[in-house]
């Protein structure tokens, strides 16, 4: 392939479908220019692989704006009197004390309201800790009368044991002098 035919194709890759839709239409470049205002104008640069760039080109104001913006930018200033400037600042200082008041009530309902979170805390704390002591003493109650319950029990098997074997002894009596 020549070198044109090279380039040809590079620049192809570069161009989006609708630039090369656009450019079988019209032949004729189009002007570069693609925003104008008062003072500000957007030019197109060449398209780079990673996408489009432009060119923002900032023009000084007329001179018949200038005086229209220092205007519309800065408040006519006025000379205070001395009176004026003190209630300014008096102002300032009501307006602060409020904010300060209005915070240190917003953390005194805080703390409050944590106060009441911790009580309730406590309270919750305090009662799961006694039903799980009732717990505890029912299931210790439960076990001891289940031991004496078992010990009863086992007494009991043990009487008749010796009654059966008290019984055995008196027959082993009863044959040795029956027969004896």
């Amino acid at each position: 392939m020549s070198k044109t035919a090279i380039a040809y194709k590079e620049k192809m890759k570069e161009l989006s479908m609708l630039s090369l839709i656009c450019s079988c239409f019209y032949s004729e470049p189009h002007a570069t220019t693609l925003y104008s205002y008062d003072d500000m104008e957007v030019k197109q640069i060449n398209k780079r692989a990673s996408g489009q760039s432009f060119e923002v080109i900032l023009k000084p104001p007329s001179p018949e704006a200038a005086p229209v913006l220092d205007r519309a930018l800065s408040p006519p200033k006025k000379d205070l009197s001395l009176d004026e400037i003190q209630k300014k600042l008096e102002a300032a200082e009501d307006r602060r004390k409020s904010q300060e008041a209005q915070i240190l009530k917003q953390l005194a309902e805080k703390r409050e309201h944590e106060r009441e979170v911790l009580q309730k805390a406590v309270e919750e704390n305090n009662n799961f800790s006694r039903t799980a002591e009732e717990k505890l003493i029912l299931k210790m109650e439960l076990n001891k009368e289940n031991r004496e319950a078992h010990l009863a029990a086992l007494m009991e098997r043990l009487r008749e044991r010796e009654r059966h074997a008290t019984e055995v002894r008196r027959n082993k009596e009863l044959r040795e002098e029956i027969s004896g």
